[in-house]
């Protein structure tokens, strides 16, 4: 866990950068962003597929707490927890 010292943007981009070294969590981490995408994401700038902000914010703050980010490499874990699930469901 890292202390909330960075921008969600300054973490998003280090979680990306994270799975973009990773080409066989591409397709993955794909899926996840189409599953989690708020409705109606289309009609709202900035017109990206992403999800609720109060969902995200809960689901960060259950798992980390209030005052913690998740470490970039805690996304990483979870595409590859979701991509061995998805092959033993799927």
């Amino acid at each position: 866990m890292t202390e909330r010292a960075t921008s969600p943007i300054a973490w998003s981009l280090a979680a990306t950068r994270a799975v973009v070294r990773r080409p066989t969590l591409w397709p993955t981490a794909l899926a996840q962003v189409w599953r989690l995408a708020g409705k109606g994401w289309w009609r709202r700038a900035p017109f990206l597929p992403l999800p609720d902000r109060d969902y995200l914010r809960f689901r960060v703050h259950t798992a980390y707490g209030v005052d913690h980010d998740p470490d970039p490499s805690d996304i990483v874990t979870w595409l590859t927890w979701c991509r061995a699930w998805r092959r033993v469901a799927g």
